[in-house]
């Protein structure tokens, strides 16, 4: 196949992968791939390179599959490397495709516009894959290398650099050449030993991480067979809808999350990575019996130890393991326990939270059961966002796994433009939100069905509440919070205000039912505080 410039090509890849919408930066070493783009699909022009990578991480992972987000050279590239930092760290599928200076010049070092030195180096340490397209015959060779990688487990960003001579030039290329979904068979003892185990179970538990996310039709028909109830860490939530009586979620470092763990005599773990801030620094303490599950070798035992470790795809593990799970039966009472601990670790958090239970109520009343909670790093979404609020689909469960601030408006974008057909919610911090303040005019100029809820308390609340606790004084907290009304005219954007808990539901209703972006503020001083300040699970030493 012929193809006048790069840019004709990289839309038939992406087509190949189904993607319909690119974000990105346009410039002049990525305007064939942009003009192309903006001809054929859809180009939407953010006004970060970091919130292009967000974006295109969230669109894929709000769909189920994959991404796109172009950027520049140098300082472009520069400019996402962070948001790539987030896609590895989640094994979020992203393609990126970043401008590159004309071959003739790449890596002179003679200070060619855009140049940086070891763009490559710099992609390499950030993303799953990076390459060079080094020929017009060999880009599609390249970006549909990339693309498997980016889609092969565990996953993450694949980064192509283009030079952009090589981008203007006519291509030729091949048939499409994706692979076979990886699957590492657990066959063998291991399996009979751990299958055994778990027929002997009597208060069996299951820990669902993000390495189950497409096995919920087989996580749901053991915990059935088994008995067991079902712990997730944050990015496996979801994988059984959360308004089921067997989940309990994502729950496991509290008083009855702990004591319930103690009393169990079987813990099955799926595709979880027991992250610090989900293991209170790895204190947590597990059963002895653990028969851990994960596609990717390396997890096997990497931070608790296993009693038997089972590689391969989630699904598939659990399918060859359920016929043992029906040779067993739960000790009498244990669903009961289940659901008086799914009961109380949500009635505790709700009384914690206060008059902020009023919100998240709101929100689940006001969106269908499938609808996207984009979420950034801010006190309402770490304290009750990632629990309380009910998960039915883990496509609909989009945040930054990495804990950086600053990324879920540009994720709250790319989950609305790929899912366009139901409404998006974002849960952003006034300083959060700061740090991207311009995707406000992406969010104008795209028009999403988009609802941005800002809680408003003048800075950063989770590093106050820590100085507050544990500090004299306070630094780089406070911050100027501009006027959002003002700023929402500015923008061209619908505005309104909760600053009282009777105006929760009113608001957000009305925002959720506009089927365009609105910007929501909450004020948190008029709100009231929290009952018991939220302060993030990090250790401070000699505290």
């Amino acid at each position: 196949m012929r193809y006048d410039t790069g840019g004709d090509l990289l839309v038939a890849v992406l087509r190949e992968l189904g993607i319909d919408t690119v974000f990105g930066i346009v410039s002049v070493h990525n305007l064939p791939l942009v003009e192309a783009v903006d001809r054929e699909l859809r180009f939407v022009p953010v006004r970060h390179e970091a919130s292009a990578v967000n974006a295109a991480d969230a669109y894929g992972r709000a769909r189920g599959s994959i991404g796109c987000a172009l950027t520049s050279t140098g300082t472009g590239a520069g400019n996402a490397a962070g948001s790539l930092v987030e896609a590895l760290s989640a094994g979020a599928s992203v393609l990126h495709v970043t401008g590159q200076v004309e071959s003739a010049y790449l890596g002179s070092g003679r200070g060619f516009i855009h140049e940086t030195k070891d763009q490559l180096g710099m992609l390499r340490a950030v993303s799953a894959y990076a390459a060079t397209v080094p020929s017009a015959a060999e880009a599609g060779r390249v970006l549909r290398e990339a693309a498997r990688a980016a889609l092969a487990a565990p996953g993450g960003p694949a980064s192509v650099e283009w030079p952009v001579d090589l981008q203007y030039a006519a291509q030729t290329d091949a048939a499409i050449d994706l692979p076979e979904p990886i699957f590492t068979p657990p066959l063998g003892a291991e399996l009979a030993a751990a299958g055994e185990l778990l027929a002997a179970a009597r208060r069996p538990l299951v820990w669902a991480g993000g390495g189950a996310v497409r096995a919920g039709a087989a996580l749901s028909e053991l915990l059935d067979a088994s008995g067991a109830g079902l712990l997730t860490s944050n990015s496996g939530r979801g994988t059984v809808p959360e308004d089921d009586p067997r989940v309990i979620g994502n729950f496991a470092t509290t008083p009855a999350g702990r004591a319930l763990l103690a009393d169990a005599d079987l813990l099955l773990t799926v595709g979880t990575h027991f992250r610090s801030n989900e293991t209170a620094d790895y204190g947590l303490r597990l059963p002895a019996a653990h028969v851990q599950i994960d596609i990717d070798p390396a997890a096997l035992g990497r931070v608790y130890p296993a009693t038997h470790a089972l590689c391969g795809d989630a699904s598939d593990v659990l399918a060859a393991l359920l016929p043992y799970a029906g040779r067993g039966s739960a000790e009498s009472g244990w669903d009961t326990r289940i659901a008086a601990v799914r009961a109380e670790v949500r009635a505790n958090l709700r009384d914690a939270i206060g008059p902020q239970a009023a919100i998240c109520d709101a929100v689940r009343a006001a969106l269908p059961r499938e609808a996207v909670v984009a979420r950034d790093v801010t006190i309402p979404s770490s304290s009750w966002g990632n629990r309380l609020l009910e998960m039915y689909d883990p496509r609909d469960n989009v945040f930054p796994r990495g804990g950086g601030i600053g990324q879920g408006l540009g994720m709250g974008i790319g989950a609305a433009l790929g899912r366009p057909e139901a409404p998006t919610v974002v849960l952003a911090g006034d300083g959060g939100l700061a740090v991207h303040l311009g995707e406000l005019l992406t969010l104008a100029q795209e028009r999403p069905r988009l609802t941005l809820i800002v809680f408003n308390d003048g800075g950063y609340g989770v590093l106050r509440n820590m100085q507050d606790r544990y500090s004299e004084r306070r630094s780089g907290v406070d911050l100027a919070t501009p006027d959002f009304a003002l700023l929402a005219r500015a923008c061209g954007l619908a505005y309104d205000r909760i600053a009282a808990e009777e105006h929760a539901a009113p608001v957000i209703g009305r925002a959720v039912a506009s089927h365009g972006p609105t910007l929501v503020e909450v004020d948190l001083a008029g709100l009231g505080p929290m009952k018991n300040p939220f302060t993030p699970p990090v250790k401070i030493p000699g505290q």
